[in-house]
């Protein structure tokens, strides 16, 4: 792809590997049901539903020069995403997660995320080689950052001239990572996405609702949160402007690995669209309960 992207996601860009079964699950569980191998990451996972919303986006990762990784790209390369910046090593090998999910949702995953973390800035080159910008002239566009990157690596984006117009929207990669994005807590162009448990992680505390959190985030620094929880009352909370709180779609989940990520490509997607602070909250909901439902398209 040579036009200039709408928007460019850094983070982790590998294959996923999903065991899901219709059965409820516990430790020790064995049942029947299906694995598949699918691209994911959650930069990628953001990527692809924001190319479904009909945006242009551009990967910022590692990727090995292995089978895997070649088919990796490919992959992306169909699926309408610009994979012309993605940093390819001929040493490390292409990231994987692995995750297990039943009837009662996720029971237990792993991110091998090592490669993405090994490679560090590396990643970083387009945006200060003039590809995508440089110190002088940068990008200006919106960034979807994910927390798969390591705490030094984030805490160099927070602050590199390379960045400084950019529109940073931020997501923790899982809740075990959800203390890496602090340095983007006080950031003044920062847009936080999280889950009620991760907002608990980034501030210390406990909550019992997400606007309870959001508040909290926005409180501590936050110039803008989002937080969801599952199936309950989401919320936006902003400096100086009103909370807002909405309730997502009921609806029969059959997958939740990437619900996260299609949130936020989806609130992403319904402002640069020129949606209002409601319009793209409902949007964002809608479009994730279709995505746990089924009704969106891998």
């Amino acid at each position: 792809m040579n036009a200039r992207p709408d928007i460019v996601c850094i983070g982790s860009v590998l294959w996923d590997i999903i065991g899901r079964s219709a059965s409820a699950m516990r430790v020790g569980s064995d049942v029947p049901g299906r694995i598949s191998r699918l691209p994911g990451g959650v930069a990628l996972n953001i990527a692809m539903a924001l190319a479904r919303f009909g945006l242009r986006p551009a990967l910022l990762s590692a990727v090995g020069r292995d089978a895997e990784g070649d088919d990796l790209v490919s992959a992306c390369a169909a699926l309408n995403l610009d994979t012309g910046y993605i940093y390819r090593s001929d040493d490390l090998p292409t990231d994987r997660y692995m995750a297990i999910e039943g009837a009662n949702g996720l029971i237990a995953a792993i991110a091998d995320a090592h490669s993405l973390e090994s490679a560090g800035d590396k990643i970083l080159r387009p945006l200060g080689d003039g590809r995508l910008g440089t110190a002088d002239d940068p990008f200006a566009g919106t960034v979807a950052l994910d927390g798969n990157l390591t705490q030094a690596l984030l805490e160099q984006i927070a602050t590199d001239p390379a960045l400084a117009r950019a529109d940073l929207r931020v997501a923790p990669a899982s809740p075990g990572k959800a203390e890496r994005l602090l340095p983007f807590l006080t950031h003044p162009r920062a847009v936080l996405y999280v889950n009620l448990e991760e907002a608990g992680l980034l501030v210390q505390d406990r909550f019992d609702s997400a606007a309870q959190a959001a508040e909290a985030l926005v409180t501590r620094g936050a110039a803008r949160a989002l937080v969801t929880d599952g199936g309950e009352t989401a919320a936006e909370a902003v400096a100086g402007a009103p909370t807002l709180e909405r309730k997502p779609p009921e609806v029969l989940v059959t997958r939740v690995t990437g619900a996260g990520d299609t949130f936020m490509a989806a609130h992403i997607a319904a402002e640069l669209a020129g949606a209002d602070r409601a319009g793209a909250l409902a949007r964002a909901l809608t479009a994730a309960a279709d995505y746990v439902s089924g009704d969106t398209p891998l």
